[in-house]
């Protein structure tokens, strides 16, 4: 079996032919999400399972879906997730909603790969405190996996494929069927006039700087506080916050992040990796200030968050 599509492999072919009947719009530096990225059903079943499996935890207590919740957005409503013992992560989780079309994982771009991701949160004592020898010998005593494993995977029930079905799983976690998706594709209808004016000054503003591609983000880094000292402003910064440079060690790189990705924004706060922003409004409010040094109106920014909730859309595959 070939195992599931690279991440770096799903962002060469990404276009799709519009609506029956209707004509897609051109040079949007907004691109729809693809309607299915193919994977192994074997491989997806057993994924899917594994990612709500707490055997992959050292206490048999957190599983993928207890941080990633497929009903709010991928993510959970917390600032911070609960990860093993009931100890709060560093971050704030990101969705793993379309997680498949960033360009790296984690807040830090520590992971080129979601089998990497993978086996980062595994192995992160905050998160999952495991190693792959006690997660193997769990999953191994589990007939009913070594069985589908062995029909799947031409070597079996190993870690690698065991992350290998996780990320084909997460592959499949696309949300596809936005409003927004609709209206690049050709159904001018699909969202409001209020909504058009609102994406209108999304790119006026410049936020489509950072935030464009078939993710909205999640395709660069960026420095949090490029026209204002944001941590300054909150009181100070902390090991947490030192982001890219944890990676590289590279000066340049402090307080630099990944750039998220915007798509079922609306449904994913508390936001940014410190989740200091409670509400989408008051995520736009900062995005001004510190990342664009613009003051926009009131009126602006709402008609931004209203584009914003036209990012909503459906894993696709999901009930």
């Amino acid at each position: 079996m070939k195992p599931g599509l690279p991440t770096a492999g799903l962002l060469a072919a990404l276009s799709l032919p519009p609506q029956c009947g209707a004509a897609p719009l051109p040079d949007e530096p907004i691109k729809p999400v693809p309607l299915s990225l193919q994977q192994p059903p074997a491989a997806v079943a057993l994924g899917r399972r594994l990612f709500n499996d707490a055997r992959l935890s050292a206490n048999n207590r957190v599983s993928c879906a207890s941080c990633h919740d497929l009903a709010r957005g991928g993510a959970d409503a917390r600032p911070r997730s609960a990860g093993l013992n009931g100890k709060p992560t560093l971050l704030n989780t990101p969705t793993v909603l379309n997680a498949a079309l960033n360009f790296r994982q984690f807040w830090d771009g520590r992971a080129d790969t979601l089998e990497a991701q993978i086996d980062l949160v595994v192995r992160n004592p905050l998160e999952m405190g495991s190693d792959w020898g006690a997660v193997m010998a769990k999953l191994q005593a589990d007939g009913a996996y070594r069985r589908d494993f062995a029909s799947a995977y031409r070597d079996g029930l190993t870690a690698a494929n065991v992350r290998n079905a996780i990320a084909s799983y997460e592959r499949t976690l696309i949300t596809p069927n936005s409003r927004f998706d609709q209206y690049l594709r050709g159904n001018h209808n699909a969202i409001t006039e209020a909504e058009k004016n609102g994406y209108a000054k999304f790119k006026q503003y410049g936020c489509v700087a950072c935030h464009q591609g078939v993710n909205v983000g999640g395709n660069m880094f960026q420095k949090f506080g490029v026209m204002g000292d944001y941590f300054a402003r909150r009181g100070g910064a902390g090991a947490a916050d030192m982001g890219r440079y944890q990676v590289t060690g590279k000066a340049d790189d402090l307080h630099v992040f990944k750039v998220p990705g915007l798509r079922n924004v609306a449904r994913t706060a508390p936001y940014f990796h410190d989740a200091s922003a409670a509400t989408l409004e008051e995520a736009v409010d900062v995005m001004f200030k510190f990342q664009l040094g613009r003051t926009g109106s009131k009126e602006d920014k709402a008609a931004i968050v209203k584009f914003l909730h036209t990012l909503n859309g459906t894993p696709a595959g999901q009930p």
